[in-house]
């Protein structure tokens, strides 16, 4: 049996991506610095190592990466507004996880990129996602690099998830302005088999894993209420006034599941490049329908809801 390292593993990506590795046979070390959300990993798979660390502070955990095979390095701060957290989650921590890599003498790695570092947009998540992949891209350990687009999948505590689970706890889900912005996204489950794949051929190079499906956000929540079966009704509502409702709701929370930032992100007219990659990678793209049926009535983990 092969080992791989999952950094970030107790997230979306790491706890979609866990099941399948286990599936095709692996050994799994997860690391995750969120206590909630790593008992849970460890409770859900008590036949992995699991470890509850801060990566962006050297100890212990570097150990771990002594005679692995691979490393999925994945942890990343999405949300929230401080940026000593999202340079401490995105850079310092990638260092400290390169600096192991190469002192244990790791063969291969995949980094989790993002699309982002295409965008238009311009907040602390591009800026250090886009710093982060500067760094791997210079690691002589041969990696991939895989930047996914907006993603949904079981544990989906921030995107997706979140918005199915506003439309149960509200009578209305507000829509900014028309809705029509244009989305590409991407199944975890679908993502989870690239990463696998990519590890399984020995990789390397740079990818984007777009979702190779457009749809409008409008008719992407429509959907999502449809399958889910919610009941709130889908208002309209101008994009100013959405704009300060956000603004007020961050003055309660210091990490809000969606800042100001992010709707400026989400109403930018950007298409990322797609690529076949079901062909590159030999997997089966999964149709949307099929995959929001999985997310959100899946009976083993669909129900699960990770803590911000």
């Amino acid at each position: 049996m092969k080992t791989v390292l999952v950094t970030g593993a107790a997230g979306l990506v790491g706890q979609n991506l866990i099941p399948r590795l286990k599936d095709r046979g692996y050994r799994v070390i997860g690391i995750d610095k969120h206590p909630t959300n790593t008992k849970r990993l460890a409770e859900l798979h008590p036949d992995i190592r699991v470890i509850e660390a801060d990566l962006a502070k050297p100890g212990d955990w570097q150990a771990a990466f002594g005679g692995v095979d691979a490393v999925v390095l994945n942890q990343a701060q999405i949300g929230g507004l401080d940026r000593a957290e999202f340079v401490a989650n995105n850079v310092t921590a990638t260092e400290h996880i390169l600096d192991a890599i190469g002192r244990h003498e790791v063969p291969y790695f995949v980094h989790i990129s993002s699309s982002v570092v295409n965008s238009q947009a311009q907040d602390l998540y591009v800026e250090t996602k886009t710093a982060q992949e500067k760094i791997v891209a210079g690691h002589p350990t041969p990696h991939a690099i895989l930047r996914p687009t907006l993603m949904f999948g079981w544990f989906d505590r921030k995107h997706l998830g979140w918005l199915r689970r506003f439309m149960d706890r509200s009578p209305v889900f507000p829509i900014p302005g028309n809705g029509r912005y244009r989305r590409q996204p991407l199944y975890a489950g679908d993502f989870s088999a690239v990463i696998a794949s990519a590890i399984e051929r020995g990789t390397t190079g740079a990818y984007d894993i777009s979702g190779r499906r457009e749809i409008d956000y409008v008719e992407l929540i429509r959907a999502i209420k449809r399958i889910s079966g919610a009941k709130a009704a889908i208002v309209h509502i101008p994009y100013g006034l959405f704009w300060i409702l956000l603004w007020l709701y961050a003055r309660f929370d210091r990490n809000p599941p969606f800042t100001t930032n992010q709707l400026a992100a989400l109403v930018i007219p950007e298409v990322f490049p797609v690529i076949d990659w079901p062909e590159i990678f030999g997997v089966r793209e999964t149709p949307l329908d099929e995959a929001l049926t999985e997310t959100f009535r899946d009976p083993r983990y669909s129900h699960i809801v990770l803590d911000f």
